[in-house]
């Protein structure tokens, strides 16, 4: 059978890329073409947005301070007086022209009395005074004297103005109306306003869809009204073009934006990139044809020295590392799977250390659970309590037989409310045990009842608070705090007996700190390393003592409000 040729590494990248050098290629043109149609339709979809926005936001300004502004000439003492008195023309005009003339969209004022006579106005009104549309304007005013009547309606005056809006409100005197007076804007103005560069269409419509100004007619439809056809992606179809339509209700009024731009406007724009990505193609297709040989001459030397890290990876060593010296890529790499290797050490040192610790606590708390001196002691407070008081023996029966219940098991993780029941019965035992000489006080926040932390976390330094308090004294008053700080878990157990000297303090601490203990204080550096080890190295135990005074161990760890093992 005849064998099959292999072919190195630098043979193979020299070989592909000849082969598939168009591949990438094809892609890429795909990739650009796919890129310029969907950045051409964000684009048209951005300006129109961004142009429906700009004309929102000054429509807005226009309807706001004709809607104030009728109001306060409505309200105004020269207007109600003009009206009542048909004096002081003159004061009415200024205050009209005053604020028309700061506009963007200018109008034509009307005031009318009660009987619809026109008294005061910016322009003829030959035409209003039988136009049924205006009177069934004023009729609508008058039925709603207390509120500003704002709505589409179109008047053609000299010169070819036309008005596409009217304001109109009722002015009041004494509780009665006296007259009416209107703002009518300008279709002109609108239309300039709503103009806006980088977009092809834009109008204005009220709450029924008429049109109230709009930069083209070809929106138009029947009776005035904006009304497109949309195609099944949603696009207006309008006079055989198709457009992308954005709306915006304008916050505050009846009125609505429409912005359009034509999707035919980036046809232009797709022939030209398309045209560019295929002298990119031809040109880069030269030069990838020169640096292939490049290429893989140099990244194959980088190649062989991974495979056989790998090999010696593959055989369980963790001591094969790359030395890659390249300054590109293939060292960042190297330099990585290094850190990697380092990372699997320390990760299956400390697996291994936290085994063993567990394996050992475990242990520990299975002895503590019939822990002999303890059981003796409470047991010889139990014969004396039947004797003498049976409702004492009830309890101590009923405390020890809860104590013994958790104990046995097999949690490693528990609710901190579950273990401080734990302590507060471990506590009332020994407290009969000693009477009066053993206090003990417990403060627990609200917040932290529902924290998970190991099991028996508190056994071992309650137990050594009893053990070394009485020594050179009578009484023992323990204290334990359990609280939250920076989105830690604070546990404090202080004892008020003889403490530690300074120097033996600093022993203490110093073994805790420390990666190997060759001392005979085994409890507390177990679940110090312990602590460290599932939660890092701001986790673990800290020791204060005073010598006379007692001494405080404080347990730190990060908070878990879930059940999930620790």
């Amino acid at each position: 059978m005849k064998r099959r040729k292999h072919r190195n590494f630098k043979e193979s990248t020299r070989r592909l890329f000849r082969l598939y050098t168009m591949i990438p290629f094809a892609i890429l043109m795909v990739l650009f073409v796919i890129f310029t149609i969907v950045n051409g339709r964000i684009n048209i979809m951005q300006k129109t947005n961004q142009a429906a926005q700009s004309i929102s936001h000054s429509i807005t300004e226009v309807y706001q301070q004709y809607h104030d502004e009728i109001q306060r000439m409505a309200d105004s003492p020269a207007v109600v007086n003009y009206v009542s008195t048909h004096l002081g023309s003159e004061k009415v005009y200024s205050e009209f022209y005053d604020f028309n003339n700061q506009q963007k969209v200018k109008g034509i004022f009307h005031i009318l009395n009660k009987d619809g006579i026109f008294l005061a106005t910016s322009a003829p009104t030959n035409l209003l005074d039988s136009d049924f549309s205006f009177r069934n304007f004023i009729h609508r005013v008058e039925m709603y004297p207390n509120e500003t009547i704002a709505e589409m309606n179109s008047f053609r005056y000299s010169h070819d103005r036309t008005t596409s809006y009217s304001f109109g409100r009722a002015i009041v005197k004494d509780g009665q109306t006296i007259g009416y007076i209107v703002y009518q804007l300008y279709e002109a103005d609108f239309q300039k306003l709503i103009f806006t560069q980088n977009n092809e269409i834009a109008l204005i419509t009220d709450e029924y869809k008429t049109i109230i100004a709009t930069t083209s007619n070809i929106t138009k439809g029947v009776l005035n009204k904006f009304q497109p056809t949309l195609d099944n992606q949603g696009h207006a179809q309008i006079n055989n073009g198709s457009y992308y339509m954005y709306s915006k209700p304008i916050q505050g009024t009846p009125l609505q934006v429409f912005t359009l731009n034509s999707y035919n406007s980036e046809q232009y724009t797709y022939y030209t990139v398309a045209i560019f990505i295929v002298a990119t193609c031809v040109l880069l297709w030269i030069m990838l044809q020169f640096l292939s040989n490049k290429m893989s001459s140099r990244n194959s030397e980088s190649i062989d020295k991974f495979v056989a890290a790998l090999d010696v990876l593959r055989d369980g060593k963790l001591d094969g590392y790359v030395d890659i010296q390249t300054g590109d890529e293939f060292e960042t790499l190297g330099h990585e799977y290094n850190a990697m290797l380092d990372r699997l050490q320390d990760l299956l040192e400390k697996n291994k250390e936290l085994s063993e610790l567990s394996t050992m606590i475990e242990v520990k708390q299975l002895q503590a659970q019939f822990h002999p001196h303890f059981i003796f002691n409470v047991l010889e407070t139990l014969r004396y309590a039947i004797k003498i008081d049976a409702n004492q023996a009830q309890e101590i029966v009923i405390l020890l037989s809860r104590l013994l219940r958790y104990s046995i098991g097999h949690d490693r993780s528990v609710k901190l409310k579950d273990d401080m029941n734990y302590v507060r019965d471990y506590l009332k035992l020994q407290q009969i045990r000693f009477n009066e000489r053993l206090e003990y006080r417990i403060s627990v926040a609200e917040e932290t009842q529902d924290i998970c932390i190991p099991k028996l976390l508190l056994q071992p330094f309650i137990e050594n608070a009893i053990k070394y308090g009485y020594q050179n004294q009578s009484n023992v008053l323990i204290e334990i705090r359990v609280y939250t700080s920076d989105e830690q878990l604070i546990l404090e157990v202080q004892d008020h007996g003889q403490g530690m000297d300074e120097k033996t303090l600093q022993e203490v601490n110093q073994l805790l700190q420390s990666q190997n203990n060759m001392t005979q204080h085994i409890g507390l550096y177990n679940v110090h390393r312990r602590l460290v080890l599932l939660y890092g190295e701001a986790s673990g135990i800290r020791m204060n003592s005073i010598q006379g005074k007692g001494t405080c161990v404080t347990v730190t760890i990060p908070f878990e409000r879930s059940g999930s093992d620790v």
